[in-house]
């Protein structure tokens, strides 16, 4: 099988052209290739799929096998997988996920793509949507038990569902220890990701995030998009911010005009190979 390791502010993972390779139990495969021993080493697999009403498909595995609805940081790497290897000329994508069609802006720089900027939708706040098991028109600064103490947290989807949970440093923060009590929270009936966030300045956030299914990766576009959604709903930062991730920085806006959220980021080529099934 034919793969191209790609990352998106170090959120790694690889990607196999679906209009090629048949791949019969991806979810088997994710958990072999991911592994960063005895495997290729990613946050999980992508494949890249026709689509019958965009321009491409997307379907990614977590690391331990589970699917999810989509990746932001993997949306970007998508489109530059498919203009650099010449499946498109268009700059302007349609990329069909589980969470919905995402809009794609390829940023080209000497023939290849430099950047992508993904219109990531509306950010969704009912907490039956999300989804989170409480009573509530919104989760908004909501006090939750993590065993002896409390945190507070704002649910956000993106497509799939997340906990940001402000902070006023990241430095006391055992991830190993916070990230699973909040992913298996029974409140959270498909588990959820969790981003610790620390803010800097109206314009900068500083983050880390526990992914489902993953645990802590260096960066996670619909988590900083969430973030930043919940920043501004707390009344934290303007709408328009920086997010600074242990892989690197994104650009996220969450616009008053038609409340979308807009994420710009890099989109990086690591390396490419062949994986012996």
């Amino acid at each position: 099988m034919k793969f191209t390791k790609m990352q998106g502010a170090g959120n790694d993972y690889v990607y196999v052209n679906g209009f090629v390779e048949q791949i019969e139990d991806p979810a088997t495969l994710a958990t072999a290739i991911s592994d960063r021993h005895f495997g290729i080493g990613s946050d999980g697999l992508v494949l890249i799929l026709p689509s019958e009403t965009c321009d491409f498909r997307m379907r990614m595995f977590n690391s331990d096998g589970s699917e999810s609805e989509m990746c932001g940081n993997a949306t970007r790497c998508i489109g530059k997988f498919v203009y650099d290897k010449g499946l498109t000329d268009k700059t302007e994508l349609t990329l069909e996920t589980l969470a919905g069609v995402k809009h794609l802006t390829l940023n080209i720089e000497n023939g290849k793509v430099n950047s992508v900027r993904v219109d990531m939708g509306e950010p969704i706040l009912a907490p039956k949507l999300i989804p989170i098991n409480l009573d509530e028109t919104s989760v908004i600064n909501y006090p939750i038990a993590l065993e002896s103490r409390k945190v507070n947290i704002t649910a956000v989807s993106m497509g799939n569902p997340h906990a940001v949970i402000f902070m006023d440093s990241l430095e006391e923060l055992d991830i190993q220890k916070s990230g699973p009590k909040v992913e298996h929270h029974p409140l959270f009936p498909r588990r959820t990701n969790t981003e610790f966030a620390q803010v800097i300045s109206p314009t900068h956030i500083k983050m880390r995030v526990w992914e489902r299914g993953a645990g802590e990766t260096l960066a996670c576009g619909t988590g900083a998009c969430a973030t930043a959604v919940a920043a501004v709903l707390n009344g934290k930062t303007e709408r328009k911010v920086t997010l600074e991730l242990l892989g690197g920085n994104l650009e996220i806006e969450w616009s008053e005009a038609d409340n979308h959220v807009y994420m710009t980021g890099p989109a990086v080529t690591v390396f490419e190979g062949e994986y012996l099934l």
